[in-house]
């Protein structure tokens, strides 16, 4: 009589959850200082060009951290020790960051900014290629899951950083130096996840296992993440603009408090989206419903003439898509098709992260003078429904 296989081991919760924290200082150690220190420092230094000096910076932060990523992706293959790149990039980019207080003029600022983006992403690439080394698919819905938190402590840093009277500009970026190390570092010291063998077999042996995947896998999932990004960078940098047009009493104030909203919700959303896709192992299920659904909250935005449908429409995209985000990130994972190159592989994936803030603009340009933010809004949509049959075509299983 045959023997069941023995099922495949689960990673320690105490892992998951420490290096969900972990992910989340990744998200900490950017989103403030991006969004708002760095737009702060860069009006005191060119204050008659901060829109330019912007432009710039974040132009030469993207290629930065495009190329890093990939770089430092490999270094960890090549060297087997995520942990030792980590630790380095948690340091460098620490350090960097408290600098950004003693430079003298714009220059000085974006060469600091291009270094900070290699420190980070020195920490940010082998972070990322550690939860394939030891999360199995049974639980990569869980772990996508939990890496919703990452987003949503990244705005909460930033609101309270920001808070009246608080700390002064060198204090806030101590602070958040300080919030990174806090949370990156439990994973470092006490994670000490359960081997996983199975996930670091030989390319023979994975191709082997993994022959019955469906053609095209990897560019599909590649390609539907860049397409829900460039939807959300969009919305990133020109929904305050947008809700202006339709009620210019909706400041930055309320706008955020709809965006906090939004990420906080999302958050058991994602949860239990990723437990069910364990559960029934149908991991694109969600990541299909959330473009397709992502993309009637921007033909909603598209359609809207009042604010609260405005808001409403936006609040469905948003829903929709961080959810896609964060499920998108663990999942990808389970199509990457050599783990000894995984780090590297996972950089080309970052550059969905990157390549949008590029695209973004050009796009907004093009079709807003002409056709305002409704029909940028369909066009979004239409996006989103292409990466919504990019990933049906998988046959809901990868």
């Amino acid at each position: 009589m045959a023997t069941k296989p023995a099922p495949s081991p689960e990673q320690s919760r105490h892992f998951l959850w420490l290096y969900a924290l972990a992910a989340a200082g990744g998200a900490v150690s950017y989103v403030p200082f991006l969004t708002l220190l760095l737009p702060i420092r860069v009006g005191e230094l060119a204050a008659n060009d901060t829109v330019g000096v912007l432009a710039y910076i974040a132009f030469a932060g993207a290629v930065s951290a495009s190329v890093s990523n990939i770089l430092f992706g490999w270094a960890s293959d090549a060297t087997r020790n995520r942990q030792g790149w980590i630790l380095a990039g948690l340091v460098l980019s620490c350090i960097l960051l408290v600098s950004v207080r003693r430079t003298d003029n714009a220059s000085e600022l974006l060469a600091l900014i291009v270094v900070w983006q290699i420190g980070l992403n020195m920490m940010l690439a082998p972070l990322a290629a550690w939860a394939g080394d030891c999360v199995p698919d049974m639980q990569k819905g869980r772990l996508g899951g939990l890496l919703a938190f990452a987003p949503a402590l990244g705005a909460l840093s930033g609101s309270l950083v920001t808070i009246p009277g608080l700390a002064d500009a060198d204090t806030r970026l101590m602070i958040v130096a300080c919030l990174v190390a806090i949370m990156v570092l439990p994973v470092l010291i006490f994670g000490k996840p359960r081997p996983m063998p199975h996930l670091m077999r030989s390319s023979e042996d994975h191709e082997r296992i993994t022959v019955s995947r469906p053609r095209g896998t990897v560019a599909r999932m590649w390609l539907s993440r860049l397409l829900v990004q460039i939807a959300e960078a969009a919305l990133f940098a020109y929904l305050l603009v947008w809700f202006a047009t339709i009620d210019d009493g909706f400041g930055d104030n309320q706008t955020a408090i709809v965006f906090t909203v939004v990420l906080g919700i999302s958050v058991p959303l994602a949860i239990l989206s990723g437990r069910w896709s364990d559960r029934h192992d149908r991991p694109v299920v969600p990541l299909a419903f959330g473009a397709g659904i992502g993309a009637v909250g921007l033909v909603i935005m598209g359609l809207s003439q009042s604010l609260p449908g405005a808001i409403f429409g936006y609040v469905v995209f948003g829903l929709a898509t961080s959810v896609f985000l964060a499920l998108h990130t663990s999942q990808t994972l389970r199509v990457l098709p050599r783990p000894e190159t995984r780090g590297r592989d996972l950089g080309l994936f970052n550059l969905t992260n990157t390549v949008p803030s590029l695209i973004m603009p050009w796009l907004t340009l093009a079709l807003v003078p002409v056709f305002g933010f409704g029909g940028l809004f369909f066009v979004l949509a239409g996006l989103a429904g292409v990466a919504t049959i990019l990933l049906l075509s998988l046959q809901h299983r990868i």
